[in-house]
């Protein structure tokens, strides 16, 4: 059996993705580690720190992002598709640039792996994720941030990233990420291991940044300048106290930067809150009320959202 890692990035380390971090998490049970790395600025390094973790199981793809695809996110999944069509694995594990996985489940993963390498009704193997926000020490437990995702695909020549690189499906035919038409959910096996996703633990400086960068390629350029030129130069996480407190330990592989955790002051663990800010999703009535009723009447399990997958077995 053989396990293919991969992933996309651009201007990682100048906004702020743990993307060594997350290459690093997974490495030790991937015979190879397929990244594209689209071209940054000149004042980002990422390329050379990926090529600084100097193992032979690396291969850089260096790629340039096309403006024409900044629609929608579609610019993520063909990145992804880049990367995911060099691996040669049975076996083919995504990580994005800000997510990274805990060392503890890498044995578990690996014998999920094994365990339905000739199972050909499952294609894919679902993750729990813990979405973090503001610091290490806080994440959604709430209505509105995705549960699971697929993470692990066969590596099976109709499978595509789907969406703006979210999840995955099989395509009949290739147009677009974003079709409709000729998609199949993938059927899939719930492994009980963790994605630990970063992509909302920054500086609120570098939040903001990280932000435009993604709205660009969802809106375009030129929208997203207009907006950002206009909006504060900070992130405004809102009220800390919202959210869950993570009590267990984060990946060994993050040390470095939870050591450099220094915004704090920055973060409102009070309360006390900026009156003319926009709330965010899970300060919202609406989804405040789906997520007492969730954890009240349904175990904390999501009703209704985002589901790309077919669920077929629970690995025990």
């Amino acid at each position: 059996m053989k396990i293919s890692g991969f992933s996309f990035v651009r201007n990682g380390v100048k906004l702020y993705y743990p993307v060594v971090e997350s290459i690093k998490s997974i490495l030790p049970i991937c015979d190879e580690f397929i990244i594209a790395v689209g071209k940054g600025d000149e004042d980002d390094n990422t390329r050379e720190l990926i090529a600084g973790i100097n193992d032979p199981k690396i291969r850089i793809i260096d790629t340039e992002w096309k403006e024409e695809y900044f629609k929608k996110g579609i610019s993520n999944s063909i990145q992804t598709d880049i990367a995911m069509k060099e691996c040669t694995g049975d076996w083919l594990f995504y990580v994005q640039a800000d997510e990274v996985v805990h060392e503890k489940y890498l044995p578990l993963i690996q014998k999920a792996c094994e365990k339905y390498l000739d199972d050909r009704n499952i294609e894919g193997l679902l993750f729990h994720y813990r979405h973090f926000w503001g610091d290490y020490q806080h994440y959604h437990s709430g209505h509105g941030w995705y549960p699971y995702e697929i993470r692990i695909v066969r590596n099976l020549p109709e499978i595509h990233s789907y969406q703006s690189a979210q999840s995955f499906r099989k395509f009949d035919f290739y147009d677009n990420p974003r079709q409709l038409e000729g998609t199949h959910k993938l059927n899939v096996a719930l492994i009980p291991a963790y994605i630990y996703h970063y992509g909302w633990v920054r500086p609120p400086h570098l939040m903001q940044n990280k932000k435009k960068a993604l709205d660009t390629v969802h809106w375009g350029s030129s929208k997203a300048k207009d907006f950002y030129d206009k909006a504060p130069k900070e992130f405004d996480y809102g009220p800390m106290k919202l959210l869950a407190e993570f009590k267990g330990t984060h990946p060994a592989v993050m040390e470095e930067m939870i050591q450099s955790f220094n915004w704090g002051e920055k973060l409102s663990y009070e309360g006390i809150d900026n009156p003319y800010r926009e709330p965010h999703k899970h300060e919202k009535l609406k989804y405040r009320f789906f997520s007492l009723i969730e954890k009240i009447f349904n175990g904390g399990e999501q009703i209704g959202g985002f589901k790309n997958y077919n669920l077929k077995k629970k690995y025990q």
